[in-house]
């Protein structure tokens, strides 16, 4: 078993920092940076822009649009699948996961018990598709119970694992409406590797975007936060446990940058990560009442150089054209220096948007 690197905080969040294109060497083609980062997460919540659109242009700068994205969707260089954009380059490594799917129980029960809903549709979207969920007929046998709002959907939640299942795909949208159509006239032939060597791979994959990552922590939904046996491993001085390094980034030199992120932005999206490397505390507020909430109902982290420095309490008011600043909170007091460069990002923000701050 290979030694241990020794790293300092410093290093490590340098390293995560790096990893996730947040450093002053910005990317400069969408596509590339979706490759790296493996993912950008979408989310209809846009109370500043788009979950995708706001971390493409953390990364990208002022030249990015968010029309590009949807070009690139369109195109089918990029794909959506399970609430997330993919590079069509990982397309088999996600379809190697298809065939195990579903895994709980509850869930196969379900999909045998509505065989025939399940074929209806897909000769439905063999006939007639691309359609709209609200174009195709509800005809379960076997309703789909939830505590939560998937509760009778039978259509939206057939799609979801058929999609899961590689059976069909969405092949565009009208606004935020998803079109559906069977997987074979949307996604490309592609070598689909076995099971084991594909997750061996998106756990690379994933060590590369993130830098550093525990081997095994908490699930989470959509996409996992660690990487099993990929790269080496490290610990963190200061720092309980085990970590695993992406070891390209070991010796790379660091030049720092102020960055307001996503709350969605894989920087911060692992909290527990947040605050053991960069003793940042971070929670969504949007679900509580607004009296409960510390940052707001959308803060956005504030990187500068190699520190998570605060948090922007900020909304886009499209009607009034101004991009409304409640509070900047200071995690840590903010030098000059420090408080001209967020203003300079803020600034920079409302120009993107198209609005006045």
């Amino acid at each position: 078993m290979p030694q241990a690197h020794q790293l300092t905080k410093e290093r490590a969040r340098r390293i995560a920092i790096r990893a996730q294109l947040l450093d002053a060497e910005r990317p400069t083609d969408l596509l590339a940076m979706v490759a790296h980062l493996t993912l950008l997460q979408l989310d209809p919540t846009a109370a500043i822009a788009p979950a995708a659109d706001l971390v493409a242009w953390t990364r990208l700068g002022s030249s990015y649009r968010p029309e590009q994205l949807r070009q690139a969707l369109d195109e089918r260089r990029l794909f959506e699948l399970d609430a997330l954009v993919r590079p069509m380059s990982d397309l088999g490594l996600l379809l190697a996961e298809a065939a195990e799917f579903p895994t709980y129980e509850r869930t196969r029960n379900w999909l045998r018990d509505n065989d025939r809903f399940r074929l209806e549709i897909l000769e439905l979207l063999g006939s007639s598709g691309p359609l709209a969920s609200r174009d195709i007929p509800d005809t379960a046998a076997v309703p789909w119970a939830s505590t939560g709002w998937t509760h009778a959907k039978n259509v939206t939640q057939m799609l979801e694992l058929l999609l899961l299942r590689g059976e069909v795909a969405i092949s565009g949208r009208v606004g935020r409406e998803r079109l559906w159509d069977l997987a074979e006239r949307v996604y490309p032939q592609v070598e689909v590797p076995p099971l084991e060597e594909a997750r061996r791979i998106r756990d690379e994959r994933r060590l590369r975007a993130l830098g550093i990552a525990r081997a095994k922590t908490t699930k989470m939904p959509l996409e996992p936060i660690d990487v099993g046996e990929a790269g080496e491993p490290a610990v963190v001085e200061g720092v309980k446990g085990e970590w695993r390094v992406d070891p390209a980034q070991l010796d790379a030199n660091f030049e720092g940058r102020t960055a307001l992120l996503s709350p969605f932005d894989r920087l911060a999206y692992d909290r527990a990560r947040a605050e053991q490397l960069f003793d940042f505390e971070y929670s969504l507020e949007m679900y509580k009442p607004a009296a409960k909430r510390r940052w707001g109902y959308f803060a956005l982290p504030i990187l500068h150089g190699d520190r998570l420095v605060g948090k922007l309490d900020a909304a886009a008011d499209r009607k009034a054209g101004l991009l409304r600043v409640h509070a900047i909170h200071e995690d840590v007091k903010f030098t000059g220096m420090v408080a001209k460069a967020v203003q300079v990002e803020v600034d920079e923000l409302a120009s993107w948007l198209g609005l006045d701050r």
